[in-house]
């Protein structure tokens, strides 16, 4: 009751600093950096070994000014997810646009539901907001719940606030099976670490053999639903787009792994391009693949 009663009184708190305009935000986004990277050194060695790992022929400069960068893209995106908790859905559409998406009209047109890869790369949170404003069909996002339930239903509260509906990874086909007469997009982390029991198999991932996760492919070809990417980038401080590139459009014609290795190959060509904005911080490597999987 105590640890549920401090953590309504943080989120009510999270709630209020939300209110401050986003410029101000930046500044404290500025004063974060500071305290992450200069102060606390807060994963800076999980940092620097993923980017070691990942890019082995650039130079140590090289890889120092993608560490700095990437700190300052991770304050403004703490910034930028709480400032969700109390913007409206118009406001963040001025500041995330989407182009192809005539690729996903054409699939509405013709009543087909698809499924939607994204990476954690630029600002999914926002996404997950503006997505209902640009399409026809209902967006899923499957999600891990967090480990808190007062703070896992305040951002879950904020996601679904346009439309969006969040479904639990364990319920994802369950709720795609139910709702297949309906027009849906169900939309999936391309680079989540698969936990024990989850579908997986390893392929290579930025220079690694890396544990990847493949419920998407299998309920792909299960349903027979097309695959787009979505192909987010950074514009500029507090702005974003997604293009959209298909994956496939007839996954059951594919052969195993296909769809996993081709969106998996989208969004290392995406941080590839721009490598300081994708979450470095997350130990992706933790676990060993399991070569049984091979």
């Amino acid at each position: 009751m105590i640890n549920k009663g401090l953590s309504k009184v943080g989120a009510f708190f999270l709630y209020v600093f939300s209110l401050i305009p986003l410029p101000v935000l930046y500044l404290f986004a500025d004063l974060i950096f500071f305290l992450l990277y200069h102060v606390l050194k807060y994963r800076r060695k999980v940092v620097q070994e993923n980017l070691r790992n990942s890019f082995p022929n650039k130079s140590i400069e090289e890889l120092h000014q993608i560490e700095k960068t990437f700190f300052n893209y991770f304050a403004d995106l703490l910034v930028e997810t709480i400032k969700m908790l109390s913007v409206s859905a118009t406001f963040l559409k001025k500041r995330y646009t989407v182009t192809n998406e005539e690729i996903v009209a054409k699939y509405e047109q013709e009543g087909r539901s698809y499924l939607i890869a994204v990476g954690h790369y630029g600002n999914w949170e926002w996404n997950t907001i503006v997505t209902p404003l640009m399409i026809k069909a209902k967006p899923l996002i499957i999600y891990k719940p967090l480990n808190n339930d007062v703070f896992n239903e305040v951002f879950k509260k904020a996601r679904e606030k346009s439309g969006t509906e969040m479904i639990r990874m364990k319920l994802a086909l369950r709720e795609i099976i139910k709702r297949k007469k309906e027009l849906t997009a169900t939309v999936f982390a391309s680079d989540q670490t698969p936990a024990h029991g989850d579908a997986q198999d390893n392929i290579m991932f930025l220079n690694q053999l890396t544990p990847v996760f493949t419920g998407l492919e299998k309920i792909a070809k299960s349903t027979n639903y097309p695959v787009v990417f979505c192909d987010m980038r950074r514009v500029k401080r507090g702005y974003y787009s997604c293009d959209y590139k298909i994956v496939c459009e007839n996954p059951s014609e594919t052969v195993e792994l296909e769809i996993t290795k081709k969106h998996v190959e989208l969004l290392e060509n995406r941080i590839n391009a721009e490598p300081a904005f994708w979450l470095w911080s997350h130990r992706r490597w933790k676990h060993k693949p399991n070569l049984n999987n091979e």
